[in-house]
């Protein structure tokens, strides 16, 4: 199943007869059992997924893109992960036995599959990452029951400024990963169920026509049930909360010379099963 924040309202994603998408919203196709409000449904997770199981194609609504907002829009935590891969670890310069590195994106950065980000300075990077949502509270979970409590799985950017980020002996990460639009999600959320083996996905991103990244999730250091786990150990997670997965090697700042976003350009992330993500780079005060 997908799910989806189409103009602020809550909608279950289908195929249509054509081979498109299609959107059933579902305040109005449960006659109000279920909120619009997209972030409201994880609090009633399985009585919805109960529910949608049941839906008719048939009453899905053709719709833009582009009129899509962020699926999980206001998390009460958001989890990142830096080092979760074993390349990235190398070129960042980490041991690959290292414990995964825990910050946060604050919530305010959020922002839909297709968005316009305005670059705070020349020093922003890309980080291409799987983003998984829970489905229901957390805490001491064990490995076996990890997958329980995921909702799903959809596609981000954990953007980086990385002038702020790693000035200092007391580095910015959660500051320099926030500014708006640093973290866009989406297309949708889509259940693991979906997903022929949700732990082995292909990922990648383009900029400028370039293929910058381009990895498959099952080269996590730390895989999504781990993370559940290791998170769940120390914070009690809720539903409705989002984790960054971290991202694979190919990041600008590890490349020699350095590579970083410049206005105009045009960053286009993949997620193999969830689809694609789109963000356009504009300067400071908004000029392309």
């Amino acid at each position: 199943m997908r799910i989806a924040n189409l103009k602020g309202r809550l909608v279950v994603v289908v195929d249509d007869t054509d081979g498109g998408d299609a959107a059933i919203d579902v305040a109005e196709a449960s006659g109000g059992r279920f909120a619009a409000d997209p972030q409201a449904v994880f609090a009633e997770w399985d009585a919805f997924r109960g529910w949608a199981a049941g839906l008719d194609a048939a009453q899905g609504a053709p719709f833009a893109v582009e009129d899509l907002g962020a699926p999980v829009p206001r998390p009460s935590q958001v989890f990142a992960i830096g080092i979760n891969y074993a390349e990235h670890a190398a070129e960042a310069g980490y041991p690959p036995e290292s414990a995964p590195v825990t910050f946060t994106k604050f919530a305010s950065c959020l922002a839909g599959p297709v968005c316009d980000v305005e670059l705070p300075s020349d020093t922003v990077d890309w980080e291409v990452e799987a983003v998984v949502a829970i489905s229901r509270e957390a805490y001491r979970v064990r490995r076996e029951d990890a997958w329980d409590h995921v909702a799903g799985i959809t596609l981000g950017q954990d953007l980086s400024e990385r002038t702020a980020q790693l000035a200092g002996a007391k580095p910015q990460f959660s500051l320099a990963k926030s500014h708006a639009n640093f973290g866009p999600t989406g297309p949708w959320l889509v259940t693991p169920d979906a997903f022929d083996d949700p732990a082995d996905l292909a990922i990648s991103c383009s900029l400028a026509g370039e293929t910058v990244q381009s990895a498959r999730t099952s080269s996590m250091i730390y895989d999504i049930p781990e993370l559940v786990v290791r998170l769940s150990r120390v914070c009690r997670l809720f539903p409705g909360d989002l984790v960054f997965t971290g991202t694979p090697p190919g990041v600008g700042n590890a490349r020699t010379p350095k590579r970083f976003v410049r206005p105009g350009e045009v960053l286009v992330s993949e997620l193999e099963g969830v689809g694609s993500i789109t963000q356009r780079f504009v300067a400071a005060g908004g000029a392309p």
